[in-house]
């Protein structure tokens, strides 16, 4: 494995990862209220999150779509408001950290960021709840530089339904089809992680761009109602969309749905949210661990489903989105954000070649924004 690293490390100095979904904004909301003195991403913040940008660096991260998330019990202008919020923090960082990070809008932006040495960043909004039912709003939210709408959280909303929760419409709502159809013509990425299996089949058949799962993996190899059912990761080619595989263990190993359903039910028993990543929150996510030891997810497992994907969608439809600082809990050789190099190498074991591996990691995210924007462009 040594020897595989190090050519993972050589990989992804030419191809870096894009990767799908990070949560640090919603982090930064929860643990400090924003104050970016507290958690000052140039030096190490391992003690409280699993992103800063050293370990950005170790990871091989050429370009990272910031989740500018917010929860699914906000709702209308409470929603609108937060979101606007976490835009902001993601534009505090930017300009905070220019030597590093690059705002990043389209394609190009992605490529030059990559020429310069920067990590491109670009930002996606998770659950349609963010726009108020307002189309307005989704126009607003693109001219701020969200380039891709998870249409739900883990909650249905009133124009499409969630996977985790009662669907309404059985899939998307004659409204949540206006909604793909202004997000086509302005050029943001229709995302389709945390949508029921129904919503994912309505979105695919409504859209005339590709279609992304920003974090989502492989429902025949975790049987979990957040992964992507194989009839669908098939009707990627023709579409052209990319599903990005997430590192969170009680998406991808099958022993740890339970025990993280059990974890959420102590968080909640607590007066907690099962997301809270305040330093209560991760203490009683410790205690809970250190009671009952965690079915351990590892760099293999993530790489057993992206094996799948490939298999069923094609390797030019794959990518990465590991969910860092939106998930209590982490694959044993993927922590945080330097972990990436350990996937790779272990894809490399698997005698995935470098060119697969550039797609995974930088050219097909790249590609599938460009022909968003070939879409909106047209």
């Amino acid at each position: 494995m040594s020897s595989s690293l190090d050519a993972a490390r050589d990989l992804l100095a030419n191809w870096p990862v894009v990767d799908g979904h990070n949560d640090l904004p919603w982090a930064l909301r929860e643990q400090v209220g924003y104050d970016l003195d507290r958690r000052d991403i140039a030096a190490d913040q391992s003690a409280h999150l699993h992103t800063d940008l050293p370990r950005l660096r170790a990871g091989g991260v050429g370009a990272q779509f910031w989740s500018v998330y917010v929860r699914s019990d906000y709702a209308g202008d409470k929603a609108v408001t937060a979101t606007l919020e976490q835009i902001d923090v993601v534009r505090q960082l930017v300009a905070r950290y220019p030597d590093e990070l690059r705002l990043a809008r389209t394609a190009d932006d992605m490529e030059a960021a990559r020429a310069e040495g920067r990590i491109a960043s670009l930002m996606g909004a998770e659950g349609g709840h963010s726009i108020n039912n307002s189309l307005a709003t989704l126009r607003a939210l693109y001219e701020l530089g969200v380039r891709y709408m998870t249409l739900t959280h883990n909650d249905t909303i009133d124009w499409a339904d969630s996977a985790t929760d009662e669907p309404r419409h059985n899939g998307l709502s004659a409204f949540g089809e206006e909604v793909v159809r202004e997000m086509n013509r302005c050029g943001m990425l229709v995302d389709l992680s945390h949508v029921s299996a129904a919503t994912m089949r309505d979105a695919l058949r409504v859209s005339t761009a590709p279609v992304i799962f920003s974090h989502s993996s492989a429902r025949a190899v975790c049987d979990h109602p957040r992964n992507i059912p194989d009839d669908v990761l098939a009707q990627l080619p023709a579409n052209g969309g990319v599903a990005m595989a997430t590192f969170v263990p009680k998406f991808v190993l099958p022993e740890a749905v339970a025990w993280t359903q059990r974890a959420d039910e102590n968080m909640r028993a607590h007066g907690l949210h099962h997301l809270d990543t305040t330093e209560a929150g991760m203490t009683v996510q410790r205690a809970f661990e250190a009671a009952n030891p965690r079915p351990m997810a590892t760099a293999a497992t993530v790489a057993d489903h992206l094996d799948h994907m490939r298999e069923v969608a094609g390797v030019d439809h794959i990518g990465i989105g590991g969910d860092f600082d939106g998930t209590a809990f982490t694959p044993a050789d993927l922590s945080d954000v330097a972990g990436y190099p350990n996937l790779i190498a272990e894809l490399m074991d698997r005698k995935w070649s470098e060119v697969d591996l550039s797609k995974l990691t930088w050219r097909n995210a790249v590609r599938v924004l460009r022909d968003a924007e070939g879409v909106s462009f047209g």
